[in-house]
């Protein structure tokens, strides 16, 4: 039962329920305390500061830390020390984060038990949800059997990993598990869980209040186009949270984009998402809030908004608000929400100011941007960043840029007197591939995979039926997609493949191959699943540039599939209209898509719907009853899930032969008092990276080889090629997780000039070996390391394995130009100090090699936010010198979290003394 007081007489009554008692903390309350100006605040700032209105009094939130969040002024957050307690109202995790927080807490439960102390005294105090959602893999697809095959071939690699999910589902209270093959996290939350205002019992009487939350994935942002506050967090941070602590918020600063007109015909949702993330990525907006406003709202639907503020991560924003407003009441009512809710929701924000109209006195920015959207063209992002839009025309040139030395004439060579191109990947007509039945081209730019899936597009029925209306018309016009082409069709709930059914267009789709696969995240998160034998071998032998066109929101270099170098992101009908061209090597405005039965060229223009086409259909075929009828038993799984076996009682029974959850070592050795903080002596680098090194480049997701540590783990404990399944899938067991970090195939480490993969060499005797090696070498002769970087170290998905494997691999600090905010929480809450170089100073204006060794002074003494900490550098000649950074340690719990070797031990010390 939650006690909150009411130290500024706020608490009212909702008025206009029928047959309901509901209170409220008013914000309008504080202007009885000299605060002026509340309509003009942002409604980001208004829903934080109802959070501390809420809370003032107990022992986070004081008077003084709500009066000082009700005078915000636009301009004055940059720079601002001040720091605020948020308590969000619940935590989203998905199965690949999901997995080590429950392993954490079971842990924790485990430590607590050795310390003779209640092991259930670990147990979640926020509501919880976790949706098994990123473990489904493309095996099988082009057929109507994919889906089962899929599903199968999951519960085969993964019941280990869903028994320990299982097994939480029964010991901890306040958590929920949706089953595998249910949907997205993001979708199933935007469609089902969210509910906009939440309500809680206080004392016998019901409080409302603005729904918010964390998740542990970067896309959680997608809710705040319902106007819910939420954002992505490293699992760290929401296990945290779990346990009842606060995140803690620096003022915030936020940015305003101003919308006005309309999208015009042939635009759709995607484009607008790529084109606002390449502004805001350029203005720059790492670690603000992103607030849209401005008349161009009204012309934009809520699935619209929900697919730019899934980009939030992309473009850099904490968060990425849509105000509620009439639109987001009828997305809830057309979604099949309860219609008490929708009234809750209608009632509560108008009358605390958090509803939005044509006629609301705009907010005031920070700073304040503006966009028509009558200026969106056809759009694609790539070929190895989400920010680096193409207009659809220059795609050809933008593939043909990127990769210059593929497209510049052939150099021949003399056999038997005949001259031959010396690289057979460089003629036009491309390399000949046997699939048996049929042959086909490859050439560089050829299509290798085309897949609608990810929680950004899928979610939108208005370009989910755009692309099954280019289907019908493509298949009506005799076209067929290249065999060469992995298609494959994952939607993010299955209420989308119910409204393409009530659309009849589920044969065109599957016509051109793209059968249903799997009810998850596949190809945006890496789990494309093989490509076929003649196919992947085509490419290894000729050395080809091949494409992914896929409708996702990453596209890093080696994240999609490792053997395809290029990926676009693009809108679901493109994807379908790059499967139909077989090649990105193309000017779809100007250049024929295909040959119909008659020989007549097909244009896209041809096949491509108009808005009004779209609208009508979306009209008919989405109905409230599609989503009700999908949630109505959304938490029971099917026959595979209720079969598994799993453990029983508050203790999680760790079984030491599993590779797929092994007890983490964090805690295992935890004293009641931490060790006090120690200076860093004789440093040594185990990686020197450059700009916009990401979490996948640390923590890898995807597959891996054999030959690499982790596979080397997996074989010599039994573990089959084919039944490697991923790393993310196998984030509970850290000794596949050590291995795997800063494994990625594309990692390139100063230390081994232009090498690409996970190799170092160790010093001082020089000798190259892998990362893991190297760093066993290290720990055990007992040499601390550290991490170099450049710019934006750490962007990319919300990954706590890019802080946990680190520090297993014994490094103690990293230092980089700038940290992506989330990585940054995350190396604080594993005990590892971020040290910023000062402004104009890098590695490469300090002649740093990585070779030397460092010493890290000051931290003994006591550090303080974003103090200044000396590092000192011998070289390998035995020369020195000094530089100063400064520690990004941002507030005083990231010192109180650093002093203890993290949050969670922070936590758990603090539940001992309770």
């Amino acid at each position: 039962m939650t006690t909150y007081k009411d130290v500024f007489n706020a608490r009212t009554t909702l008025e206009g329920i029928q047959n309901s008692s509901i209170h409220y903390y008013r914000l309008a309350a504080l202007a009885e305390h000299g605060v002026q100006g509340l309509e003009r605040l942002p409604f980001t700032i208004k829903i934080i500061l109802e959070n501390l209105l809420r809370h003032a009094g107990g022992e986070l939130v004081t008077k003084d830390d709500v009066l000082s969040l009700a005078g915000w002024t636009p301009g004055k957050s940059a720079g601002s020390e001040a720091e605020y307690p948020f308590l969000p109202g619940r935590v989203l995790l998905q199965d690949f984060t999901g997995v080590p927080a429950v392993a954490d807490l079971a842990a924790m439960r485990s430590a607590v038990a050795r310390m003779q102390g209640d092991p259930q005294k670990i147990n979640p105090l926020v509501p919880a949800d976790l949706v098994i959602d990123h473990s489904v893999q493309v095996d099988s697809f082009g057929s109507t059997l994919a889906f089962a095959r899929n599903v199968e071939r999951e519960y085969e690699r993964n019941s280990e990993r869903y028994g320990l999910l299982r097994w939480g589902q029964q010991a901890f209270s306040n958590f929920r598990v949706v089953p595998p093959g249910t949907g997205i996290v993001h979708q199933v939350n935007l469609e089902y869980l969210a509910s906009v205002v939440l309500t809680k019992d206080d004392n016998g009487e019901t409080v409302a209040y603005p729904d918010s939350l964390v998740g542990t994935d970067s896309h959680t942002t997608m809710i705040n186009g319902l106007g819910v506050l939420g954002w992505g967090v490293g699992g760290i941070e929401a296990e945290a949270v779990l346990l009842g602590q606060p995140l803690y918020l620096l003022t915030p600063e936020v940015i305003g984009m101003r919308l006005i007109g309309a999208l015009p015909e042939g635009a759709t949702a995607t484009d607008l998402v790529l084109t606002v993330t390449q502004i805001l990525r350029k203005r720059g907006v790492v670690a603000k809030f992103v607030e849209f406003t401005g008349p161009g709202l009204s012309q934009l639907g809520l699935a619209d908004r929900a697919t730019i503020s899934n980009m939030s991560p992309e473009f850099g924003a904490t968060a990425t608000l849509f105000p509620v407003d009439a639109e987001t009441l009828r997305y809830l009512r057309d979604t099949g929400r309860d219609p008490q809710l929708v009234e809750l929701v209608e009632h509560y924000a108008k009358a605390q100011g958090l509803f939005r109209t044509d006629d609301t006195p705009e907010p005031q920015f920070d700073d304040l941007l503006e966009l028509d959207l009558s200026s969106i063209e056809p759009s694609l992002a790539g070929p190895r960043r989400p920010q680096d839009r193409v207009p659809m025309s220059a795609l050809s040139q933008t593939f043909r840029n990127a990769y210059a030395d593929r497209f510049k004439e052939a150099p021949s060579v003399t056999q038997g007197g005949v001259a031959v191109a010396e690289k057979p990947a460089a003629t036009s007509k491309g390399i000949e591939v046997d699939l048996g039945e049929m042959q086909t081209h490859l050439n560089n730019g050829s299509v290798a995979i085309a897949a609608i899936t990810s929680c950004t597009n899928t979610s939108n029925p208005s370009v989910m039926i755009a692309a099954g209306l280019v289907a019908k018309r493509a298949v009506e016009r005799g076209l067929s997609v290249n065999p060469a082409v992995k298609t494959s069709l994952a939607p993010g709930s299955r209420a989308v493949i119910d409204y393409l059914e009530n659309a009849e267009l589920i044969p065109y789709l599957e016509a051109l191959r793209f059968h249903l696969v799997g009810f998850g995240c596949t190809t945006c998160i890496g789990n494309s699943g093989p490509l076929s034998e003649p196919i992947a071998e085509a490419i290894q032998d000729n050395d080809l540039i091949v494409a992914a066109v896929l409708s996702g929101n990453r596209n890093f270099e080696g994240r999609i599939h490792p053997q395809v170098r290029a990926s676009f992101l693009a809108s679901p009908p493109l994807v379908v209209a790059y499967a139909l061209a077989g090649t990105v090597d193309i000017d779809l405005t100007t250049d024929p898509i295909g040959t119909d039965v008659n020989g007549d060229k097909v244009y896209l223009r041809d096949i491509w719907p108009t808005q009004e086409e779209i609208r009508d259909l979306v009209q008919k075929a989405v109905t409230p009853e599609v989503f009700s009828k999908n949630y109505a038993h959304v938490f029971e799984g099917d026959e595979h899930w209720q079969a598994l076996s799993n453990s029983t009682g508050p203790i999680f029974e760790w079984d030491p032969a599993s590779t797929y959850v092994q007890e983490p070592p964090f805690f295992k050795d935890i004293k009641p008092e931490p060790a006090p903080v120690k200076d860093i002596h004789g440093a040594r680098v185990l990686v020197m990276v450059d700009d916009s090194i990401t979490t996948d480049h640390i923590s890898p997701a995807g597959s891996f080889n054999e030959k690499s540590p982790a596979g080397q783990y997996l074989v010599e404990h039994g573990v089959a090629r084919r039944d490697f399944n991923t790393y993310g899938a196998r984030r509970g067991n850290h000794e596949v997780m050590v291995r795997g970090t800063f494994g990625n195939i594309r990692l390139r480490n100063r230390l081994v000039g232009g090498k690409e993969g996970y190799y170092t060499v160790h010093l001082p005797d020089g000798a190259e070996t892998t990362i893991y090696e190297a760093s066993e070498q290290y720990q055990k002769d007992g040499v601390p390391l550290i991490v170099i970087a450049g710019k934006e170290y750490g962007s990319g998905s919300s990954r706590d394995w890019a802080a946990k494997g680190p520090l297993l691999l014994g490094v103690r600090a990293a230092i980089a130009e700038s940290f992506e905010r989330i990585h940054r929480s995350n190396l604080v809450g594993m005990g590892i100090l971020p040290l910023q170089f000062k402004a104009g100073e890098s590695k490469e204006s300090l002649n740093l090699t990585g070779r030397e060794t460092y010493e890290i002074a000051g931290i003994e003494q006591g550090l303080k936010p974003r103090q200044e900490v000396s590092v000192q550098v011998t070289r390998e000649d035995g020369s020195t010198f000094t530089f100063q950074t400064i520690a990004r340690l941002d507030s005083a719990i990231d010192v109180t979290y650093y002093e203890n070797g993290g949050i969670l031990p922070t936590v758990l010390r603090r539940l001992l003394q309770d």
